[in-house]
């Protein structure tokens, strides 16, 4: 005979004065967003993905794109984005540190450890900001080979032979020259920097920026004609008859796989003659990409960092408004400090989806 049921008395039930799950409705809320916003996220980096694979050309090497330093300048591969990625690690430390403050309903170490968290906030999209800047503005600046070019080139062991350059790939400028030939080229004139001998013809027909060394390679701004020329002295010798292709992709000739790559002897006059000067780009923007064949990789760049860049912009706004009602004791009134634990699981949250972005766009 089976057993009857046992009565459950209304003191057993939920009556909807409590959570059945023993949390707190603000505290699901928080979930069910992150949930949706890992979703989102996700989307994103599996289209990222879907893209490059897909991509006919070759990809950008992070290592080669991010390699600069505040005042030190380049050479640095990835040490500035591991630096910020470091300190946006060590504020999730101090996040859980506030959280565990909280919980002792201790008001000055709540302040203390939130403050940090704040700091180290700062400091992440003080240095996005930065990292953005720079890959607008670019290292120097390249145009694309609109048809295939044949050269002597100089491998990264110092081996000469002759290749062919597909149509696509990018030609990059020295980096001496630089962003003042940016300016020349906002500024209407026709830039054109002369490695070795210019082609015939070259210095006349057009206002063109000469290239000279007064303190380092610049160009000069001025009105009216000027002469496309080099002054032989300073560091601009040092670039004279080479361009560098492809210094941020890898291009495949055959079975090797060939970066940076010096020109030099006749190839840099065919190379002159070959520039396509619409095709010319410092930097990424929307429209143009000085760092690779794929216009997607700047997009993506842009819109996925830009867009986790906005979530840590807006926890950090949030923390403030949080530590501020802290400092005021709003939260030792209400004798708990939930929501710092909620705001917490946010800004634990934005860093483990930048573990996610820092792999796919900077290791990966």
């Amino acid at each position: 005979m089976g057993a009857h049921a046992k009565p459950v008395t209304n003191d057993e039930l939920w009556g909807g004065g409590q959570s059945p799950f023993s949390i707190s409705y603000g505290k699901m809320m928080m979930w069910y967003f992150l949930v949706s916003d890992a979703l989102t996220f996700g989307g994103l980096l599996t289209a990222y993905g879907v893209i490059r694979h897909g991509s006919a050309h070759a990809w950008p090497v992070g290592e080669q794109v991010f390699e600069a330093l505040p005042v030190l300048g380049t050479g640095y591969p990835l040490v500035y984005v591991a630096l910020m990625t470091f300190i946006l690690i060590i504020s999730s430390v101090t996040m859980v540190l506030a959280v565990e403050a909280g919980h002792r309903l201790d008001n000055k170490g709540v302040i203390k450890w939130l403050g940090y968290t704040i700091i180290g906030g700062f400091f992440f999209v003080g240095s996005q900001a930065w990292e953005w800047y720079h890959f607008i503005h670019g290292s120097g600046g390249g145009f694309q080979l609109t048809q295939a070019v044949t050269v002597d080139a100089v491998d990264e062991n110092g081996k000469t032979r002759q290749m062919t350059i597909a149509p696509g790939s990018w030609v990059h400028m020295p980096e001496s020259f630089g962003h003042e030939y940016e300016h020349a080229m906002d500024a209407g004139h026709d830039v054109n920097v002369i490695f070795g001998a210019a082609p015939a013809g070259a210095a006349h027909g057009h206002e063109e920026a000469a290239a000279h060394d007064d303190h380092g390679a610049h160009a000069d701004h001025g009105h009216g004609a000027h002469t496309a020329e080099a002054k032989h002295h300073g560091p601009v010798d040092a670039y004279l008859d080479k361009l560098y292709i492809n210094k941020y992709t890898l291009v495949r000739e055959g079975s090797e796989d060939l970066r940076a790559l010096q020109v030099t002897g006749p190839g840099v006059e065919t190379l002159w003659n070959a520039r396509a000067a619409n095709s010319f780009a410092f930097g990424a923007n929307l429209s143009k990409n000085e760092y690779g064949q794929d216009q997607q990789y700047a997009n993506f760049f842009f819109f996925i960092t830009g867009f986790h860049g906005f979530h840590v912009f807006s926890g950090v706004v949030i923390n403030i408004i949080i530590w501020l009602m802290v400092i005021r004791g709003v939260f030792m009134r209400r004798g708990h400090y939930e929501m710092i634990e909620k705001i917490g699981l946010y800004w634990h949250f934005v860093d483990l989806v930048w573990v996610f972005v820092f792999t796919f766009f900077y290791l990966v």
